[in-house]
């Protein structure tokens, strides 16, 4: 399951990273639209890194592997952004029982873009919070885990670094976040969750 995951998103960032070099050699624009103002909005597709530690006591980490989307509108273009983010991993063989987990995160909020002038790197910082949602044979095995399992409090913390392009595609180098679900474990009701992202971002 978890190489047909990556396999999958491997093959998608492929299929974008050619489809925006193509771009590149037909069309060498700045970084503004056809109007010279900032995109107004924007969609990132890439492949996602997770480290969690959901088993409750210790550390008890292991790794997610999977994807993410995330949808930007500009209020204040090359400024400020309001942003909708979905991000699912998948990991097998957590803890010794070999538990399956599946953890997906809807968050929304606000986004920073400190001005960059003519520069091809876009560095920003964002807050996201919403809900989470994990399933798998972790969520079964676990009474206390399987009270809120369908939706418990998330929130995505941190930023990344863009470098366009042109006026259509960027590349999303980087993005580091921290991300806090609160499902119930029995213990602390908390998961510290880092989450490591790259990919491609389209302009409209």
């Amino acid at each position: 399951m978890r190489l047909r995951i990556k396999t999958t998103f491997a093959a998608l960032l492929t299929v974008a990273a050619l489809s925006a070099v193509t771009a590149v050699a037909q069309n060498p624009t700045p970084a503004a639209n056809a109007s010279g103002m900032p995109s107004r909005a924007e969609l990132a597709l890439g492949y996602t890194y997770l480290h969690s530690n959901a088993p409750p006591g210790g550390c008890g980490c292991f790794n997610l592997n999977g994807g993410s989307a995330d949808f930007a509108w500009a209020i204040k273009p090359g400024r400020w952004d309001v942003v909708g983010d979905v991000v699912g991993g998948y990991a097998s063989g957590v803890s010794a029982a070999g538990y399956g987990l599946t953890l997906t995160a809807f968050t929304g909020g606000v986004r920073y873009l400190p001005p960059m002038g003519h520069s091809s790197f876009q560095p920003f910082g964002q807050v996201l919070a919403g809900v989470a949602h994990s399933s798998g044979t972790l969520v079964r095995g676990s009474q206390s885990a399987t009270t809120n399992a369908g939706a418990a409090f998330a929130a995505n913390i941190g930023g990344g670094l863009d470098l366009r392009v042109n006026h259509r595609f960027s590349a999303r180098l980087a993005e580091a976040d921290y991300l806090l679900t609160t499902f119930d474990n029995g213990t602390n009701n908390h998961q510290n969750n880092l989450r490591i992202s790259a990919g491609v971002v389209i302009h409209f």
